[in-house]
């Protein structure tokens, strides 16, 4: 089977979240959810892994912006 990748705009949307949402859950400011989307910075893999239990996905399943997939 193949692995379905969701960039992490796409993952927010799905979980029906917003920017702010994401950001207050983990405690950041909202500016970093939009960098990490538009792909200015990429997440950590510590904030990866709390994106993917937000959006009730696998890390695997998601795709940063500008990565070569």
């Amino acid at each position: 089977m193949e692995q379905i990748k969701i960039s992490l705009a796409a993952a927010r949307v799905n979980a029906k979240l917003t920017q702010e949402d994401v950001a207050m859950r983990m405690k950041i400011g909202k500016r970093t959810i939009i960098n990490w989307e538009k792909g200015v910075v990429k997440p950590s893999f510590a904030d990866l892994n709390m994106l993917s239990q937000i959006y009730g996905i696998p890390i695997d399943y998601i795709f940063l912006p500008n990565e070569s997939t």
